[in-house]
């Protein structure tokens, strides 16, 4: 089984124990002046209880098959002119949740992103003694630096997504 097979499977399962509960809920109980619905409404509630914990059992284990092969497995990819190699799980971690921002790449970004001029403006400033001082910015960083690193960072969890969408797809599962 690949990876995309194993996370195609987990999300079929989910469905399947959310069904699962949505029965239980519905069908656990009823007056007793009520026809129920199942001929033995007791052993149906029993069968799909049981159908849940088993089916949870699989989510579990296909789960950690996943989390082995992410650790186990090493993936190559270009970043900024470079080939950087890690494992699929370090490439998660840089990758992170796009909604919520939380990769390493976006905190990478976001500290580049830090550096720039502050609204400091260069110019002219009238001194109280008379005359003119000139105003320079002093910048200790390197703006072309800021630049390449802000470039890498933006784009490295869309790499890493076409990627691992890849590698995900032709990986056998380490179970």
């Amino acid at each position: 089984m690949k990876i995309i097979e194993a996370m195609k499977r987990i999300k079929h399962l989910q469905e399947k124990c959310a069904d699962l509960r949505a029965k239980v809920g519905q069908y656990c109980a009823d007056l007793d002046f009520e026809t129920p619905t199942y001929p033995d409404q007791r052993a149906q509630i029993t069968e799909w209880l049981q159908s849940h914990s088993d089916t949870i059992q699989e989510i579990a284990r296909l789960r950690v098959a996943i989390q082995r092969t992410n650790l186990a497995t090493s993936v190559s990819i270009e970043l900024g002119g470079k080939t950087i190699t890690k494992t699929i799980a370090e490439w998660i971690h840089r990758r992170g949740d796009s909604k919520k921002k939380d990769g390493l790449a976006h905190q990478d970004f976001a500290m580049w992103q830090q550096l720039g001029d502050r609204g400091l403006r260069e110019g002219t400033m009238n001194m109280t003694g008379g005359g003119t001082k000139e105003i320079k910015i002093r910048r200790y960083f390197d703006p072309k630096q800021r630049d390449e690193k802000l470039g890498v960072h933006r784009s490295e969890p869309t790499i890493i997504d076409g990627q691992l969408e890849v590698v995900n797809a032709v990986t056998d599962l380490i179970e």
